[in-house]
């Protein structure tokens, strides 16, 4: 199965583009959190973010910190949070989170209990319909 990044870099595959170059790319969340999450990836497949070459590595923080910039005078956040899992798609990616709280990243919306025991998933969130991720995508784009 292709990778949905790499098909997204590619042009291949919808996505509400913010930003790229011959390098990165940045697009919004298919599941955000909140209002304006988005990620920032290279465009070649790389899967393990220390694997990244510090070129691209220090190009994807730059864009990031200026779309983060964008995003605080864009949507209503207390702080604009970065996080790198490596889980759920298999290539490399800083998601930028609008962050609504301390706990915003992990346990408010991704938790819940199952069997007593806290768990961790997306099951919770709603794909965003592409036009609400479109005109959030405008809001943060501008030149990187």
């Amino acid at each position: 199965m292709p990778c949905v990044f790499c098909e997204i870099a590619a042009g291949r595959s919808p996505a509400s583009i913010i930003y790229q170059d011959a390098s990165v790319a940045a697009f919004m969340t298919l599941r955000p959190t909140a209002p304006g999450e988005c990620l920032v990836i290279p465009k070649t497949h790389i899967d393990h973010s220390t694997d990244i070459p510090d070129e691209i590595a220090q190009r994807i923080m730059v864009v990031a910190q200026r779309i983060g910039r964008r995003m605080r005078s864009s949507f209503p956040l207390d702080r604009v949070g970065f996080l790198v899992h490596g889980y759920g798609v298999t290539h490399a990616h800083l998601i930028i989170v609008p962050q609504q709280g301390p706990h915003h990243l992990t346990s408010d919306r991704f938790a819940r209990i199952d069997d007593g025991r806290i768990a961790f998933d997306m099951s919770g969130i709603p794909v965003a319909d592409r036009a609400t991720l479109d005109e959030h995508a405008r809001r943060l784009a501008s030149d990187h």
